[in-house]
């Protein structure tokens, strides 16, 4: 997440084939809004199985089928109403099967991916500690000349250079608060070739980080609503890193201190811990991905909603016309899927108290 054109090594939006292709990117409709043609199971969403009256009249959905039928309709008017383009996957898990797709919106497109790719870049870092070549107690060194000047987070404001920090502390930092010179210390210990090479073999080919001359610092790169969608799949469903891991990297996005502009804007406390979620924004692109879970703490909705060519591209608050889009969207997605049961293993969290100090 990126505000200035262009800060140290952080090179911003660049010219080329990925800012080209965004530009050609048909602007988002009805048809495609709901996967029409897109794939099989958006068929059946869309069929006979359940007809409108039937998911629209409902309090909150009964079925997977309509569930995901309730939620393409609620993307389609909001990703409408904000204009621009957007790409995007969601599904709606089903006990019984495979998860039904309920937006299938340009999901095969390679495109920047901003701070959404940090769930990727912890991914690889963790996959490292699951392996037992990093730790999240060792410690890494902060300088002044490794902190991004301006940029999101922490590490800019304290002013204290030089310093240490725990690896945890700095994945902590990453995927709450999103903070620019945590990639910068990811990069320390995890290569951009590294991270690529580890997501190449856990099948996310498209999902790269950007090398740069300096072989521990990078952009991060591009995926694909559906790539960034498998990925949180995979995440919840225990194959991409150990148990320990997997909670720990969920807690992070779960947290009261993540993300809370778009999805999980308008929710409770208690709401906004059923979903974690990572944004990144950069330029004109505003991009969210996440998991809700259900009441157990199973999961039961994954999303990747990236957009941009929104009005207002200088406006990187809660005001802007996508973020405002995905802050209507999320409690109607919650409520699409409340009655519904989750899928794979409970990821429960430990209810977070505020603090008077003492």
């Amino acid at each position: 997440m990126y505000r200035s054109t262009r800060l140290g090594w952080w090179a911003g939006k660049r010219s080329g084939a990925p800012r080209r292709e965004r530009r050609l990117t048909i602007r988002l409709n009805r048809r495609t809004a709901l996967g029409l043609g897109t794939v099989a199971t958006a068929g059946t969403v869309l069929g006979a199985a359940a007809p409108a009256s039937a998911a629209d009249s409902e309090a909150a959905p009964t079925t997977p089928a309509r569930a995901a039928r309730r939620v393409a309709t609620v993307f389609a008017r909001h990703s409408t109403e904000a204009g621009g383009n957007w790409q995007a996957y969601v599904s709606v898990a089903d006990p019984d099967g495979a998860p039904v797709v309920a937006v299938a919106a340009d999901a095969d497109r390679r495109i920047e991916a901003y701070s959404v790719n940090k769930i990727a870049v912890a991914t690889a870092v963790l996959d490292k500690v699951d392996r037992g070549l990093l730790t999240l107690d060792q410690r890494v060194d902060v300088t002044a000349a490794i902190v991004v000047p301006g940029g999101d987070g922490i590490f800019s404001l304290d002013g204290a250079y030089p310093s240490s920090v725990t690896l945890g502390h700095v994945l902590a930092n990453l995927l709450t608060v999103s903070d620019d010179t945590a990639v910068r210390l990811c990069g320390l210990v995890a290569p951009a070739a590294e991270i690529n090479s580890i997501l190449v073999a856990k099948g996310f080919p498209n999902t790269q980080v950007e090398p740069v001359a300096n072989p521990n610092r990078f952009f991060l790169g591009t995926s694909t609503p559906r790539e960034t969608h498998d990925l949180l799949r995979a995440l919840v469903g225990g194959t991409l890193l150990s148990p320990t891991s997997t909670a720990y990297l969920l807690g992070l996005l779960r947290s009261p201190v993540a993300f809370t502009d778009g999805i999980r804007r308008t929710m409770s406390s208690d709401e906004r811990a059923r979903i974690a979620t990572k944004a990144g924004w950069f330029a004109d692109a505003r991009h969210e991905a996440g998991v809700i879970f259900d009441r157990s703490g199973a999961a039961v909705l994954t999303y990747a909603l990236f957009a941009d060519g929104q009005a207002d591209p200088d406006n990187f608050g809660a005001t802007h016309p996508a973020v405002q889009a995905r802050a209507a969207m999320g409690p109607k997605f919650l409520t699409a899927v409340d009655r519904l049961a989750g899928t794979g293993a409970a990821y429960r969290i430990a209810t977070r108290r505020p603090s008077n100090g003492g």
